[in-house]
């Protein structure tokens, strides 16, 4: 039996995936009178909010079985949840999935979103070839160079890429990443790069957020600035292209798609995301609806939300690196210190054990202006022993 949309508060949605960005989302629906049923192997930081969770494989057939029966709706906090897993849920149409496992299918190549940014959606996108074995290094034009090979599949945060700045360090580099399909793409004269959050609903009504500004150290975004630091034009543009994006997609759910702004004022997608994103983490508080409670008003057929700003935020990513010292020893970060400056928000996603690298928690940074809230961001890194912000 095919449920009523919208879904009245008391349902229960599916969720595949159990990482922070399920946990948000799990937090969003709760606030919003809906349960959560986690899809996810092991304990994980969205079962400690949510009301159920199937301690299981994304590909288990039964717990597969179980979602598409007791929930209407379900959607994703992972880019590479089997597209196959969307489809087995929809058989039948007794569940909806936001995203759908077309849009998945694309998103998860690279090769494939890339063709499909340039040539269906007619997005610009950097210069690029396919690389399916290490004998198509001899194939790129010197015009590619210096470039960025990247694994078609899997891979985010800075894995699965090496730059490259010829033929030879190219076959090198294809076969460091194990003769893996690949796609070269040149790099560009970047001003800076940014995101935008489309989100689309069962109905077809499309909102976007503002722009964020990103910066990444060693290929992990480390900082976001809300709303970006852009022209009127760049920011138009790249909403106007986002909400093509999604309508080309038949997207349902939160998208988030980076672009490059190129020292010529031009613009340039770069990847999709089809969840909601890091980026989008400042919305909790700076934004009048955040990117999670868009996620469970696109999934249960409600209107969407006001994505307008409330005020400036700059968010602070906050690794494992924090947790040791300079010789590798276990410490606290001083939370005590950080939550006296104004305008501090602390989320920490309730991971039991800090590695280098992995995505702990994160903070922003509120303020009335944009000076004020990049002011109180740097005093905060200070007393987190981060890199200056800006």
């Amino acid at each position: 039996m095919q449920a009523k949309f919208p879904l009245r508060p008391g349902s229960t949605l599916g969720l595949l995936g159990g990482g922070q960005l399920g946990r948000m989302f799990a937090q969003a629906a709760a606030r919003m009178g809906y349960k959560v049923k986690v899809l996810e192997k092991g304990d994980c930081p969205a079962s400690e909010v949510s009301a159920y969770h199937i301690d299981a494989a994304y590909t288990d057939k039964a717990a597969i079985e179980e979602l598409r029966q007791t929930t209407a709706a379900v959607t994703t906090e992972f880019e590479n949840v089997p597209a196959e897993v969307l489809s087995a849920l929809a058989a039948g149409g007794a569940c909806v999935t936001t995203p759908a496992a077309q849009a998945v299918a694309i998103a998860q190549d690279r090769i494939d979103e890339k063709t499909f940014l340039e040539s269906v959606a007619g997005v610009p996108v950097a210069p690029h070839m396919a690389l399916l074995s290490v004998e198509d290094a001899d194939l790129a034009s010197p015009d590619l160079f210096p470039a960025i090979l990247k694994t078609a599949r899997m891979g985010y945060d800075g894995k699965g890429q090496r730059s490259v700045n010829n033929t030879k360090e190219l076959k090198a580099a294809f076969v460091e990443l194990g003769n893996r399909v690949c796609i070269l793409e040149k790099k560009l004269s970047l001003a800076k790069e940014v995101s935008v959050i489309v989100v689309r609903s069962l109905t077809g009504e499309t909102v976007t957020y503002p722009l964020f500004e990103n910066i990444h150290r060693n290929g992990i975004l480390a900082t976001t600035i809300f709303p970006a630091r852009v022209s009127t034009k760049v920011s138009e543009t790249v909403r106007g292209y986002a909400a093509r994006i999604a309508e080309m997609l038949q997207y349902q759910g939160v998208l988030c798609i980076e672009f490059f702004v190129l020292a010529d004022g031009s613009v340039a997608a770069n990847e999709m995301a089809p969840r909601p994103h890091n980026s989008g983490h400042v919305t909790i508080e700076a934004a009048v609806t955040s990117q999670f409670e868009e996620q469970v008003r696109a999934m249960t057929g409600l209107p969407l939300g006001d994505t307008s700003p409330l005020c400036h935020g700059v968010m602070l990513n906050l690794l494992g690196d924090l947790w040791f010292d300079a010789h590798d020893n276990p410490v606290e970060p001083d939370w005590a210190t950080l939550l006296k400056i104004e305008g501090v928000k602390l989320h920490l996603y309730g991971k039991a054990q800090a590695r280098h690298a992995r995505k702990m928690g994160h903070v922003t940074v509120l303020g009335a202006t944009e000076a004020e809230a990049l002011s109180r961001a740097q005093r905060a890194a200070a007393v987190l022993g981060l890199p200056e912000p800006v």
